[in-house]
């Protein structure tokens, strides 16, 4: 019988959710690893910059515990893929502290390999001045020596070889900082001797959990197998089912090229796959091609803190601002910068979002308004918290008794869903490191570090 490698991914995102009985299931198939994406720049910059976790610390623990007894019972080796969510040194330390507890609380031991994936600003700075990095699109700038002095975290996006060395030391659980999504699963197939193109498309379907079965979702289980040429995929869940549709659709799944996936020094053919149902509910996938690139370059990811943010949501229903909304919340803007004309305009910003009628695509929106209320969002974002504060509640307080042409009262053009009305969010980051570097390979840039616990 030809040798074959399982990986079950218990879900999309570690700290989403999934059911306790789909997973069982899957650890009764003896899989070879249990591997789980915990990051994702979805949410944004902020959680790079703040250093704070996408999910709750609660729902990290739900999930974490549930692999861990499992998984050490079973010996069956545990990794987790951008730990907390932006893997920079925050959130991987938050992840292992959830781990350290978790072990208490269960009177279990385990080995554990931490990849840790931070650079130094003067680590960046030197590959600036060696010419080793370039812009990732091109939206993005040129990196300058003052935008890197001015980032928080700077983490970079590992390929599968620092977590094969990791898996080749035997270790219980493995801890990956910033990785690119597909290769903490790729690295198990990589590591068992299997076809490295395979054991990548594998990894992209798989890291986003039950999203290729129909019903698609990212809170449940699947489980792949790779053979010698060919891997499969099944739900774990009975109401859900891979089909050769459901799969192949899931392979377009945010990649900006139908076919083509670059990763950290390759790139993934997919053009020539083949996918066939070949059980019911059981997905084969053959002829993923890996190509390596000449070069070697990981993805790095930066982000500073540029302004302050405060925000106010109201609804409106009166037909008359309704049919001129945009006219008077230009109108309300002009009479803000009147009253602070003390204050340079490019010390802050004042944005008005109209929720039900165009707050989603803005000026982009084709459907024409027809509704009988929207509610409203205006933000300021400024340098400080305090001037954010203070703009807003000008915002708001002139909005509130601006008089319209035609309005019938004197007072109360916005209804406040709550009191406070205006919300203090905080400091406001931007992606200001988005970039390429150039590496010797893909092992020598990340420290691993072992533990014993």
């Amino acid at each position: 019988m030809d040798k074959t490698i399982k990986i079950l991914s218990p879900c999309g995102m570690l700290g989403y959710g999934f059911p306790k009985e789909s997973f069982i299931k899957g650890i009764e198939e003896k899989p070879d690893a249990i591997v789980v994406d915990a990051g994702s720049t979805d949410a944004g910059p902020h959680k790079l910059g703040a250093g704070v976790a996408i999910v709750s610390r609660r729902a990290a623990k739900k999930d974490i515990e549930l692999l861990l007894t499992r998984g050490l019972r079973n010996k069956i080796p545990v990794i987790i893929g951008s730990a907390g969510g932006a893997g920079a040194k925050p959130h991987v330390e938050w992840t292992l502290d959830i781990i350290d507890e978790i072990l208490r609380e269960n009177d279990l031991k385990a080995k554990i390999a931490v990849i840790w994936s931070d650079f130094s600003k003067e680590e960046i700075i030197e590959a600036v001045r060696e010419d080793r990095i370039v812009p990732l699109g091109k939206g993005v700038k040129e990196l300058k020596e003052d935008i890197i002095l001015e980032t928080n975290s700077i983490a970079a996006q590992m390929g599968h070889e620092p977590i094969i060395e990791a898996l080749s030391n035997e270790n219980d659980i493995i801890i990956c900082g910033r990785a690119y999504d597909p290769s903490p699963f790729a690295a198990v197939g990589i590591y068992h001797g299997m076809d490295i193109g395979l054991s990548y498309h594998l990894g992209k379907i798989l890291e986003c959990g039950a999203l290729c079965a129909e019903p698609g979702t990212t809170k449940d289980c699947i489980l792949g197998t790779l053979t010698k040429d060919s891997f499969t995929v099944k739900a774990l869940n009975p109401i859900r089912k891979c089909n050769e549709v459901s799969v192949a659709a899931h392979t377009f799944y945010e990649k900006d090229h139908p076919y083509i996936l670059h990763g950290p020094g390759f790139i993934l053919d997919l053009s020539k796959c083949e996918f066939k149902e070949i059980e019911d509910g059981v997905v084969e996938v053959r002829n993923s091609q890996f190509i390596k690139n000449e070069d070697y370059f990981i993805k790095l990811e930066g982000a500073r803190k540029v302004s302050y943010r405060t925000f106010v949501i109201a609804g409106i229903r009166d037909p008359l601002l309704l049919s001129s909304i945009e006219e008077v919340e230009e109108l309300v803007l002009n009479q803000v910068h009147q009253y602070y004309k003390e204050i340079p305009r490019e010390q802050y910003n004042i944005n008005f979002y109209n929720y039900g009628k165009d707050g989603v695509m803005g000026k982009k929106e084709k459907e024409s308004f027809s509704g009988h209320e929207i509610g409203v969002m205006f933000e300021v974002v400024a340098e400080t918290q305090e001037l954010a504060n203070s703009i807003c509640a000008t915002v708001r307080s002139t909005f509130l008794h601006y008089g319209y042409d035609g309005r019938k009262s004197t007072a109360g053009n916005l209804a406040f869903p709550f009191a406070p009305s205006d919300i203090e969010f905080g400091p406001v980051y931007e992606f200001s490191i988005y970039h390429l570097m150039k590496v010797d390979n893909g092992l020598k840039p990340f420290k691993i570090q072992y533990l014993w616990r």
